[in-house]
C-alpha cells in the first residue's frame, strides 16, 4: 500500500496487522488520544519513518523496541506516553537525520549521558525532556550538540552547577533549566548566546549576581530568574539592553537597593514585570508610564518564540500568582499583562502614572511601604481582573469610580489607613468585608461598623417625622380649644338674644348670685374684724 501519512483518530488498541500492509508509510500521527500499541517485543515494522509523533499513547514502561529500526527519523515526539525507564544508550544513534526530540512529561529516570562526538544525532535542533524524573548533573558534552536551538530539560530533579561548555551552543534560541536543584553561579559564558530569546534558570538554587556579559543577549523576550539565591542591585542595563523584553521575572530572590528609574526606561515591550519578594527600597519610578505595551491590545501570538519554519513551536509558560492562587499560563499567557512588586520595602506615594497602563490586568502593590491616596484615575484601568494593594500606609478615602471596574474579580485593600465610607456600589458591591477589614477608620457596608452620618442621618429623619406627627396633634388640640371657648361664650348669647323672657330671668338670677356673695363678704370680714377687737 502506498501511504505516506497516517493519522489513527480516537481511542483504541492497535496491532501488528494493522500496520503491515503500510510499507511506504513515512509520517505517523497518533498524538492526543488514548492509543495503545500491541505488537510483539521482536517486531519490524514494514515501514521507515522519518515524522512519528504519539503524544498521550500508552507506550511505556519502556521505549518501544522497534524504535532502534526507524535509521530515517528527524520528528520523533513522545510526550506524555508513559514511559518510566531509563533513556537507553542506543537511542541517540538512531537516525542521523534526527533534528527534533520531544520526550517530556514521562517518569523518565537515570542520568543525562555524556556522550562523544559520534554518539549524538549531529543535526539535532530541538530536545525537550522536561517534566521527567532526571537526575545527576548536567554533562559538559552538551556543548558539543552545537545546532541545538532549543534545550528544555525543566522540572527535573537535576543538581551541580550549569556547565560553561552551553555557550558552544551558539544557535541556541531557548534554554529552559527551571524547576530543577542546579546550584552555583549563573555562567558569565551564557553571555555568549547572541540568538537567545528565552532564558528560563527559576526555581534553583543559584546564586550569587546577574552577569553583566547577559547584557550582550540583546536578543532576548523573556528572562526568568524566578525563585533563586540571586542578591545584589537590579543591573540598570536590563531596562537599556533587552528592548525586546516580554517577561521579566526576578521574583522571590534577594535583591536589594532602589529600583532605578532606567531599569523601566525602554522596556517598551515588557508585559509582565515580577519583582516581588525581594528587599527593593525607594519610591517606584515615574518611568513606569515607559512601559508602552502595557497600553495596547495584546497579541495573541506574541509568546510561540520558536518557530524557524517548523510546524513545531516551543511554547512559553509563566508562573503567576494572583487572586491568592498560583496559576500557570501557557497558551493564555498573552492574555497576562501584570505588575507585581508586592513584599518589598518600597515606599513613597501611589504612582498616579501607573493609571495610564490602560491594558493592566493584574497590579500587586501589597505589603509595602507605599503611602498617599488612590488617585480617581484609576477607574481607567478597564482590564484590571485583580488588585491588591494590602499592607501599606494608604490612606484617604477609597475613590466612588473603582464601581466602574466591570472586570475586577479580586480586590483587597486591607491593611491600611482608609478612613471614610465606603463607595458600597455598583461592581464594588461585589466583594465581601475581607478586601476592606484592618482600616480603622473606613466604615459602611460591606463592614458591620456604621459610618457616624448613616446614623445622624436616621436621627435627623426620625426627629423630622416626630416634628410632623407632633404639630400635626398639636393643631388639633388648639383648635379644639378654640371651638370649645367659643362655643361657650358665643352660645348663651345667641339663646338671650333670642327669647327676651329668657334673657330678664338670668340676668336676673346672675344679679342675686353677685349680691348674695357681697353679702357673705361683709359679713365675713365684719366677723374677722370684731375678733381683732
Amino acid at each position: 500500500m502506498n501511504c505516506c501519512t497516517v493519522h489513527f483518530p480516537g481511542t483504541g488498541r492497535y496491532t501488528e496487522q494493522q500496520f503491515w500492509k503500510l510499507s511506504n508509510l513515512e509520517h505517523l500521527y497518533i498524538d492526543s488520544n488514548s492509543f495503545r500499541l500491541d505488537v510483539s517485543s521482536n517486531w519490524t515494522p514494514p515501514f521507515q519513518l522519518k515524522y512519528l509523533s504519539m503524544g498521550s499513547c500508552h507506550i511505556g514502561p519502556a521505549f518501544p523496541a522497534w524504535l532502534p529500526s526507524q535509521k530515517y527519523l528527524i520528528y520523533l515526539d513522545l510526550t506524555n506516553a508513559s514511559i518510566s525507564s531509563t533513556i537507553p544508550n542506543w537511542f541517540w544513534n538512531i537516525s542521523s537525520n534526527l533534528e527534533y526530540v520531544i520526550l517530556s512529561h514521562n517518569q523518565l529516570q537515570g542520568h543525562l549521558p555524556n556522550l562523544n562526538i559520534g554518539e549524538f544525532p549531529p543535526n539535532l535542533h530541538f530536545l525537550s525532556l522536561s517534566g521527567n524524573l532526571i537526575t545527576g548533573t548536567i554533562p559538559n558534552s552538551i556543548g558539543r550538540l552545537s545546532s541545538l536551538e532549543v534545550i528544555d530539560i525543566s522540572s527535573n530533579n537535576l543538581i551541580g552547577s550549569i556547565p560553561s561548555t552551553i555557550n558552544n551552543c551558539s544557535h541556541l534560541m531557548v534554554l529552559d533549566l527551571g524547576n530543577n536543584s542546579l546550584s552555583g553561579r549563573i555562567p558569565k559564558s551564557l553571555g555568549q548566546l547572541q540568538l537567545l530569546k528565552s532564558l528560563h534558570l527559576n526555581r534553583n538554587k543559584l546564586s550569587g549576581e546577574i552577569p553583566s556579559s547577559l547584557q550582550n543577549l540583546t536578543s532576548l523576550d523573556v528572562l526568568d530568574f524566578s525563585y533563586n539565591n540571586l542578591l545584589g542591585q537590579i543591573p540598570a542595563w536590563i531596562g537599556t539592553t533587552f528592548a525586546n523584553l516580554v517577561i521579566l521575572n526576578l521574583r522571590s530572590n534577594m535583591f536589594s537597593g532602589r529600583l532605578l528609574p532606567s531599569l523601566l526606561s525602554n522596556l517598551s515591550s515588557l508585559h509582565v514585570l515580577d519583582l516581588a519578594q525581594n528587599n527593593m527600597t525607594g519610591e517606584i519610578p515615574v518611568t513606569l508610564v515607559e512601559l508602552k505595551a502595557m497600553t495596547q491590545d495584546r497579541d495573541m501570538g506574541m509568546y510561540s518564540l520558536y518557530a524557524n519554519g517548523s510546524s513545531y513551536q516551543y511554547e512559553e509558560r509563566l508562573i503567576v500568582i494572583t487572586k491568592g492562587l498560583i496559576l500557570e499560563y501557557t497558551r493564555a499567557l498573552s492574555l497576562v499583562v501584570s505588575i507585581d512588586l508586592s513584599d518589598n520595602n518600597l515606599s513613597g506615594e501611589f504612582p498616579k502614572g501607573m493609571t495610564k497602563l490602560f491594558g493592566l490586568v493584574f497590579l500587586n502593590l501589597s505589603m509595602n511601604q507605599i503611602t498617599g491616596q488612590i488617585p480617581e484615575s484609576i477607574s481607567k484601568l478597564r482590564q484590571l481582573s485583580s488588585l491588591d494593594l494590602s499592607s501599606n500606609n494608604l490612606f484617604g478615602s477609597i475613590p466612588s469610580s473603582m464601581s466602574s471596574l466591570s472586570f475586577l474579580g479580586y480586590l483587597n485593600l486591607s491593611n491600611n489607613n482608609f478612613s471614610g465610607k465606603i463607595p458600597f456600589i455598583g461592581h464594588m458591591s461585589t466583594f465581601t468585608d475581607l478586601a476592606f477589614t484592618r482600616n480603622p477608620n473606613l466604615c459602611g457596608a460591606p463592614l458591620v461598623i456604621k459610618c457616624q452620618d448613616e446614623d445622624l442621618d436616621k436621627r435627623q429623619s426620625a426627629s423630622a417625622k416626630d416634628k410632623i406627627d407632633g404639630g400635626y396633634v398639636d393643631q388639633w388640640f388648639y383648635l379644639s380649644i378654640g371651638l370649645g371657648f367659643a362655643m361657650g361664650i358665643l352660645g348663651p348669647y345667641f339663646v338671650l338674644a333670642m327669647k327676651r323672657s329668657w334673657c330678664d330671668a338670668y340676668f336676673d338670677f346672675v344679679d342675686k348670685i353677685v349680691k348674695w356673695l357681697v353679702f357673705r363678704r361683709r359679713v365675713t370680714y365684719a366677723k374677722n374684724h370684731a375678733q381683732r377687737q
